[in-house]
């Protein structure tokens, strides 16, 4: 980076490079990114693929030019670990709205969980939750979710490559699930609870892979901060 960096001309010429980056929790995907540019500078920068605020794990970041690669990386597959809250129900699917319903899940076994499960391999039709940033009609939903308003959504494509219960204790379950992109696990949650007849709802989630990126590979914020002010400074 040389100092005519500094301007938006420089910033949108500067090589730049791809960053793995393990979110943490609280933080928007924008949060980071935010904290990111201004550790470099104002170096222009995106992520590929969202992770709500709640969730952690693998966010792709590129900077300067490797910008017009971000494509590349949305469209691959992703892999979660998810925990999982059998017997709640919320309106936004996971612990970021308060519980609309609460069910026993007495009697829900382990093999019958794996089963239901199991039904949710392959391809499949998904609605997404209106707790989303998904656009209908030009309205985010989560706007109108706010609102105490619901509208029919359209239903998208979806693979659920894999699908495996990592733990279960009864009402708590893990489970590990690879997805093509665009696939909402707090819906996915939720549509096994209600096949199980208890509800479910997500309350954690953290993203450990995309395509072949896995998050044990990834700097923590304060690892990349210091990354990008190191080369920041060398570029004046």
């Amino acid at each position: 980076m040389t100092p005519s960096a500094t301007n938006d001309a420089g910033l949108n010429n500067v090589p730049g490079e791809v960053l793995l980056i393990d979110k943490p929790s609280g933080w928007t995907s924008f949060d980071v990114v935010n904290k990111l540019r201004r550790a470099a500078g104002g170096l222009k920068m995106g992520h590929a693929g969202t992770l709500d605020p709640m969730a952690t794990g693998l966010l792709i970041i590129c900077t300067g030019r490797k910008r017009k690669e971000i494509d590349r990386f949305t469209g691959l597959d992703k892999e979660y670990l998810a925990e999982v809250r059998l017997g709640i129900r919320t309106a936004s699917y996971d612990r970021e709205t308060e519980p609309v319903e609460e069910r026993s899940t007495e009697g829900i076994a382990e093999e019958k969980i794996r089963e239901v499960m199991r039904e949710f391999a392959g391809p499949q039709m998904q609605i997404p939750p209106m707790w989303s940033a998904v656009q209908v009609d030009g309205k985010r939903l989560y706007k109108l979710a706010r609102k105490g308003i619901e509208i029919e959504r359209p239903a998208r494509p979806i693979v659920v490559h894999e699908i495996e219960l990592v733990e279960c204790a009864v009402p708590r379950l893990v489970m590990r699930i690879a997805c093509s992109k665009g696939t909402y696990v707090r819906s996915l949650v939720n549509d096994i609870g209600m096949r199980l007849g208890c509800g479910a709802c997500l309350t954690a989630l953290r993203r450990t892979r995309i395509g072949p990126y896995g998050v044990d590979d990834a700097w923590g914020i304060p690892q990349a901060v210091a990354h990008l002010e190191e080369s920041f400074a060398r570029s004046l």
